[in-house]
């Protein structure tokens, strides 16, 4: 043990499992998430049996963990049927100690799941579903590519909404082109009469090596965005949620326990094409980041050899300081001192000046064992970031 870590022991944080199911009906054009615009028919079964192999690869390295959360995301995963997700499940659960009660999502969207098959979802196991909306408007709808429209919105969201569903969350995009102010307040106040327990409320970026960021369309101004998300913000606000993560809004208690895994550092699983995972060896005193070989086919081809890998590296103690704070500072009660070494393996005093520095900015509050970005380290939590840089 060295100076930097001396005093400072990694302890196996919260455990989660991501599922990436790849293919989507269209890939949207703003799209940079690994997803692939289904030509032929599906190869559902072969990519299910290649997920219990990809799984039975990192089972050595989390033996005894409880796992508990399981996310399904894409890709549109909802273009798998409620007997292949509840397939998927069965086996997942064979191979895990998946806790009683584990919060289990699937993404889906609206045009691709016939009426009121959120309750086949529900019995093969889904407790959460998060619909992808995006907009309730058709001008916005056609002007980011989306296959479905305000009909097809309304009535997903209908039928999630009544699908006995122990939670669900409705995604929304504001800042896109054309959109106006009132526009975007209308897709909020929609999404609010269906009542949903957890809303995503988030701008249109233009990623790298989308057909957006080749071929930008005209988006609102930086005023006007932050004008649309001002007023949202309000709405949300009176109908009692809370604005728990940057772009993450839900009533009280209802917030994403598998992202609140991610915004607290956890360790998560990631299987399939192109997924991501990070894991905390505690006898080795490392943590790993692991990630899949990105295209579903060769992906496939891999991981039936149980060779899904294509890259694994660790993770040197400078990134994960900078990992720490970038996930935590997403969170608006702010940073856990106390999770700090056990997660990163280094002692407090290994940031402190730079805590100190953001508190003298007045961007930091100190609360007991919280750090609480005040109003305008909230608002330019980038600031914030920038300080644990490498």
């Amino acid at each position: 043990m060295n100076s930097a870590t001396e005093g400072a022991t990694l302890t196996p944080p919260p455990l989660s499992l991501y599922v990436h199911l790849p293919w989507c009906v269209r890939k949207c054009p703003y799209c940079d998430f690994n997803s692939h615009a289904l030509k032929n028919e599906m190869p559902a079964e072969r990519y299910i049996d290649a997920l219990m192999r990809d799984l039975e690869v990192e089972l050595p390295l989390v033996w005894g963990r409880p796992v508990q959360s399981v996310f399904f995301g894409g890709g549109t995963p909802s273009l798998f049927s409620a007997a292949q997700v509840e397939r998927m499940l069965s086996g997942f659960r064979g191979l895990l100690d998946i806790v009683p009660g584990a919060e289990v999502t699937l993404e889906a969207n609206p045009g691709t799941v016939e009426r009121d098959s959120f309750s086949g979802y529900r019995d093969a196991g889904v407790n959460r579903v998060s619909l992808g909306v995006q907009s309730f408007d058709d001008r916005m709808l056609e002007a980011i590519g989306r296959i479905h429209g305000r009909a097809e919105a309304r009535q997903a969201a209908e039928s999630l909404a009544g699908a006995g569903m122990e939670s669900f969350n409705l995604d929304l995009m504001f800042g896109l082109p054309g959109q106006s102010l009132e526009t975007a307040v209308a897709d909020v106040q929609t999404a609010l009469a269906y009542s949903p327990p957890h809303l995503s409320h988030y701008q249109l970026t233009l990623e790298p090596n989308t057909c957006f960021h080749a071929r930008p369309p005209s988006l609102p101004a930086d005023d006007e965005s932050w004008e649309m998300q001002g007023a949202c913000a309000d709405h949300l606000e009176a109908a009692g949620m809370v604005n728990y993560e940057i772009s993450a809004w839900s009533g009280p208690g209802r917030e994403c326990r598998h992202n609140l895994n991610y915004w607290r550092y956890g360790d998560f699983m990631g299987i399939g094409a192109g997924a991501h995972g990070k894991l905390t060896e505690a006898s080795a005193q490392t943590v790993r980041r692991r990630i899949r070989i990105r295209h579903p086919r060769n992906w496939m081809e891999s991981a039936e050899h149980g060779m899904p890998l294509a890259q694994e590296r660790e993770i040197n103690p400078q990134d994960r300081v900078f990992e720490f704070f970038l996930n935590q500072l997403r969170l608006r009660h702010g940073i856990r001192k106390a999770d700090f070494s056990n997660r990163t393996g280094l002692p407090w005093l290994a940031v402190s000046e730079r805590v100190e520095e953001a508190v003298r900015r007045g961007l930091l509050d100190e609360r007991e064992d919280l750090l609480v970005p005040t109003e305008s380290g909230w608002r330019f939590v980038n600031e914030i970031q920038q300080l644990f840089l490498p």
